[in-house]
């Protein structure tokens, strides 16, 4: 069958890919079906809302297949896979050394990746006809019809004819059914629309029962049918393409006698070719998710976790487009627009802004532009899909809409300028209708946001609001008032740095005119830290609880303490422990702002040992089992003992934080532990004493460049140190973790400048 295509004559030929031009295979990603305009990507939705508009009884389901463009396109940019006429221009065409103008099958040669960018965008087919290649395919009852088939038969010899046919001796059979009959009956036994069926039919024979496909009269293949080119591979033969369909309407190409009787081979009656013929449409295509014209021409889609990007009905890569004119044509004919229909489109991950153009329409034939125009008619202008009237009209604007123009049309003859539309929808109108908006100042900008208090790490985005809207210079820059707190781009996304409050403010490049607004930033609390996991304390005694709340900067730092055993141990609303009786139990550290951020300190609680028994001297601090202020002239073990006083029912020693044994003249450092032993054979540890020393981060009793290198890698995040250690190195005394501040103090000491106060 001949048809025009952008001026150019074309003979369409589709066949089966079924095994070959497997590119890098990829088993399908789970893809998810939604129902409803409001649930495709906003550049999709202005197309269909027009759609909608018109044809109230359309519904439209994305199909979101979780590929990504880029992808996609490569895979589907393969020498041989996707064709187009010879005889198209160079921009149809793949140019590449070697592969330029070779013939994949005779005229057609392999297609470039701007033919593919522009023939798998959905959006560039959002219009009236070319909508159709994303019908749903299904049969209907409620909207197929003999007298619809008929309709979109008009035309051709199918239309209200009685069906004949030869047999193989050569016999003409009469039945007393039509075409109509036959298409209609193979719709309900396939499962798939007897409109797509009859469309697909006059797609692939054309308008005359003359066609080698179905005439009955092959030699050597007399008899047999094909009425939709299945297995009709290319092949360099003469009639090679036909003559494997028909050697696959003989025998299924030595299929299996399963594979024959569900398909109804051989094809030996029209009625079992348009019949069989469809089964096999139904069962390898339309049933599998390939349940589109653009499914099965494009395989991005499959329902069995197969491979992608090989089951391809069709070679063309501009059948889908053609195929959807045809079937848009006999709807329109039949007077069926108006039924109940719906449309799978797919969405792509990372897809462009603006859809490809198509390789029809010349570049050199436009300028880049972003100009603010408005229609200049007294009613409506139209605006279509490409640089003509020939092509399909997407939708209207009125009198003075405004719109942008980002390209300007520079051809021969009519004049047409590619726009935007304040929807979103891309097209192109004749430039004689339409004139550029004067120069227009930005007068006022208007900023909002849904939420003024955004999280930390947390994106969002500011709406921002031009006024007068037909202001030519749109564009802005974005301040923040404090880069610390809250960071923003060029496009007005807001990024929560740290809490606080920053200003961020929206100015005009034109004329510096500008609007503020105020944003707060919330930290929230992430976790929290003690400065002990386990006490034992005497009766009677007292500790106090460090915590610190992460991160720094969180706003609520409110830390609440509970005991689960009140009558062992209780803790007040400070943190202070008391020891109140011998046991074990668990003091409870939470955040008031979640609760399920906490730590467990595990408290011993045992018998207080007398005074006459153990005694500290108060040249060292003791807090709880904590032992600090230990000056440098006391920092032997000899020295400490001096001011340590056990009587003789108890021993005592001293360990390193590893738990070695450390004699008299040995220094004791951070994480070292004071032990009270019973002066019995059990030797029962009746008390522990952690050491710290202020600055001792390495635990060896000196305070040196070691301590200093430690705690700047503890800072740096490239070591992390035990909490005894970081607790070393807050020469601050706050209780927060270690900072420069501290690493500054340890420096200063080093040098002689300021001694660390223990």
């Amino acid at each position: 069958m001949i048809k025009k295509i952008f001026g150019y004559s074309i003979c369409i030929i589709f066949v089966i890919l079924l095994t070959i031009y497997v590119s890098s295979k990829k088993n399908v990603k789970a893809t998810t079906m939604v129902d409803g305009i409001e649930n495709f990507p906003e550049s999709y939705q202005p197309y269909l809302e027009e759609l909608k508009k018109n044809h109230p009884n359309w519904t439209f389901t994305a199909l979101y297949t979780n590929l990504d463009w880029n992808y996609v396109i490569q895979n589907e940019n393969i020498f041989g896979k996707n064709l187009v006429p010879k005889s198209y221009h160079d921009r149809w065409k793949n140019t590449n050394p070697g592969e330029y103008n070779v013939e994949v099958d005779s005229g057609w040669v392999d297609c470039s990746k701007q033919s593919l960018l522009y023939t798998m965008d959905p959006r560039n087919f959002l219009n009236e006809s070319r909508i159709f290649q994303f019908e749903e395919l299904s049969f209907n009852s409620n909207s197929n019809s003999v007298d619809g088939i008929e309709k979109i038969l008009y035309g051709t010899e199918f239309y209200n004819q009685i069906v004949s046919y030869l047999t193989a001796s050569g016999s003409n059979i009469t039945m007393n059914k039509k075409y109509s009959d036959l298409i209609y009956s193979a719709g309900i036994q396939s499962k798939v629309s007897s409109y797509h069926l009859a469309s697909r039919i006059k797609q692939e024979v054309g308008a005359f029962l003359s066609h080698s496909s179905i005439s009955g009269k092959v030699a050597g293949y007399e008899g047999l049918y094909n009425f939709y080119n299945i297995g009709a591979t290319s092949s360099s033969e003469h009639m090679g393409a036909i003559i494997n369909g028909l050697k696959y309407a003989r025998d299924g190409n030595g299929a299996s006698e399963a594979t024959k009787t569900k398909y109804l081979i051989p094809w030996n009656t029209k009625e079992r070719a348009i019949t069989g013929g469809g089964i096999f449409i139904g069962s390898s295509y339309i049933n599998i998710g390939q349940n589109t014209i653009y499914l099965q021409k494009f395989h991005v889609h499959d329902t069995n976790n197969g491979e992608l990007f090989w089951h391809q009905y069709m070679t063309n890569v501009l059948a889908p487009y053609s195929e959807s004119n045809i079937i848009y044509k006999g709807y329109a004919n039949s007077n069926l627009l108006d039924l109940n229909m719906n449309f799978i489109i797919p969405v792509y991950d990372n897809m462009p802004e603006i859809q490809e153009e198509s390789p029809a329409i010349n570049p050199s034939d436009y300028e880049e532009d972003n100009t603010k125009v408005y229609a200049k008619v007294e009613t409506t202008l139209n605006v279509r899909s490409g640089p003509s009237t020939s092509y399909e009209k997407i939708t209207s604007v009125s009198k003075n809409e405004i719109m942008t123009r980002i390209a300007k049309g520079k051809q021969s003859g009519e004049l047409w300028d590619r726009v935007i539309l304040e929807n979103g929808i891309v097209g192109y109108v004749f430039q004689n209708y339409i004139e550029e908006l004067p120069e227009i100042e930005v007068e006022e900008i208007k900023i909002s946001i849904d939420n003024p208090v955004i999280q930390k790490n947390q994106i969002s985005k500011l709406n921002i609001e031009i006024y007068p809207k037909e202001a030519k210079e749109q564009t802005v820059e974005y301040i923040s008032s404090n880069e610390k707190i809250i960071k923003v781009d060029n496009n007005g996304n807001i990024y929560g740095v740290s809490s606080g409050k920053a200003t961020i403010t929206v100015r005009a490049i034109s004329n510096g005119v500008k609007s503020s607004i105020d944003i707060e930033v919330y930290s929230k609390v992430t976790g929290i830290e003690v400065n002990v996991k386990n006490i034992t304390l005497q009766e009677g005694e007292e500790y106090q609880i460090l915590a610190n709340i992460e991160p720094d900067d969180a706003n609520n730092k409110t830390v609440q303490y509970a005991s689960e055993t009140t009558n062992i141990a209780t803790v007040n609303d400070i943190g202070i422990i008391t020891a109140v009786q011998t046991g074990n139990t668990n003091i409870q550290v939470f955040s008031e702002e979640d609760e399920d951020i906490n730590q467990t300190i595990q408290v011993n609680v045992i018998e207080k040992i007398a005074e006459e028994d153990l005694s500290f001297s108060d040249n060292i601090r003791v807090n709880g089992n904590e032992i600090s202020r230990i000056e440098e002239e006391n920092r032997t073990v000899e020295k400490l003992l001096e001011n340590i006083f056990v009587s003789e029912k108890y021993q005592i020693q001293i360990v390193n934080k590893v738990g070695n044994l450390l004699q008299n003249q040995d220094l004791v450092g951070t994480g070292s532990k004071v032990q009270i032993y019973t002066n019995t054979d059990s030797q029962t540890l009746v008390a522990e004493y952690e050491i710290l020393i202020y600055g001792d981060v390495d635990g060896n009793g000196k305070i040196n460049s070691v301590d200093l290198l430690k705690l700047q890698r503890h800072i740096l995040e490239l070591e992390e140190l035990d909490f005894v250690s970081q607790k070393a190195g807050n020469i601050n005394k706050n209780g927060k973790k270690p900072t420069s501040v501290d690493l500054l103090l340890i420096q200063r000491h080093i040098l002689g400048l300021k001694q660390i106060v223990q």
